[in-house]
């Protein structure tokens, strides 16, 4: 099952973040960085999304029943708000805190120490993010992608982080320790958008992308042209994973009723094998019928 698997992910997930705030707080405990302490209050916010990711998962796993005729595949869209507020509240709080800093600078020690242990926290971030990435767009998870794309977020910030913690060290400049902090505050106000973004349009039952668009016009195109037949009334929405196609599809009149359903049915099988996790129907209409184009600019 497809859900197992995503749900396995996120253990990944959860995983990873325990193991970067482990290590960016002893970074920060050994520096006194707020640079280095900004980069570990968003490895908390990575967990916080991880473990609600999960929950959000194991509802969006559940079969269709008779309050969700459609199932639950949206609870997903859910984790990807969570996590666009948490991140909003993190970079509130990395601000402040660079605020602060600014007004009475600090130096930061043991950098050496600091700076490797941030390193191997990064690499870990880098290896779990692309593997989330990757698998999200396979399985066609916002909640594995906006995932990712927070961990890889996290990896830029990590690396600015760590070159800037370096620079104070080598001329002594305490002011670019707070500046570094406040720009990675901006930094992931700009991702947590972008998430908040996208599980809006989720919510809002936004359309199939253009690719996946294009395929689909593309099997019923063929079939309208080696078959004789016509479509219109094209719908797509996407809910998590799946992605609902319905069309009006118009058979020669001399057709019997049953040619006419065994065509719909390898249409919708063909559409399916075009673009996996779609959820196909067709209506059937006569090719001839002037009443059969009536509803042709429905929304």
């Amino acid at each position: 099952m497809i859900d197992k698997k995503l749900t396995r992910y996120i253990w990944l997930s959860i995983a990873a973040a325990v193991a970067t705030i482990s290590l960016k707080a002893g970074a920060y405990f050994y520096t006194g960085s707020v640079g280095l302490l900004s980069d570990a209050l968003e490895s908390i916010i990575n967990l916080i999304a991880a473990v609600f990711a999960l929950w959000m998962l194991t509802v969006a796993s559940r079969p269709p029943d008779e309050g969700h005729n459609f199932g639950h595949t949206k609870a997903e869209y859910f984790s990807g708000a969570l996590e666009g507020s948490l991140i909003g509240m993190a970079a509130l709080s990395i601000g402040w805190a660079a605020i602060e800093r600014m007004i009475t600078p600090q130096p930061i020690e043991n950098i050496g120490i600091g700076v490797v242990i941030s390193a191997v926290a990064t690499v870990i971030n880098l290896i779990v993010g692309q593997i989330l990435i990757r698998r999200g767009r396979e399985y066609r998870s916002i909640t594995l992608e906006a995932d990712g794309k927070h961990l890889m977020t996290d990896v830029v910030t990590s690396i600015g982080v760590i070159i800037a913690v370096l620079i104070v060290g080598a001329t002594g400049w305490l002011i670019l320790d707070p500046i570094i902090a406040l720009a990675v505050a901006l930094n992931i106000l700009w991702t947590g958008y972008h998430v908040v973004k996208v599980s809006a349009e989720g919510l809002m039952d936004a359309s199939a992308s253009d690719e996946d668009m294009a395929k689909i016009v593309a099997v019923l195109d063929d079939y309208k042209e080696k078959m004789g037949i016509d479509y219109h009334a094209l719908r797509t929405r996407v809910a998590g994973p799946r992605i609902f196609v319905s069309a009006h599809v118009l058979m020669p009149d001399e057709w019997t009723i049953q040619r006419g359903h065994e065509l719909a049915e390898e249409i919708e099988n063909a559409i399916r094998d075009a673009v996996p996790g779609v959820i196909a129907s067709t209506h059937i209409e006569p090719l001839d019928d002037p009443l059969s184009m009536a509803d042709m600019d429905l929304v």
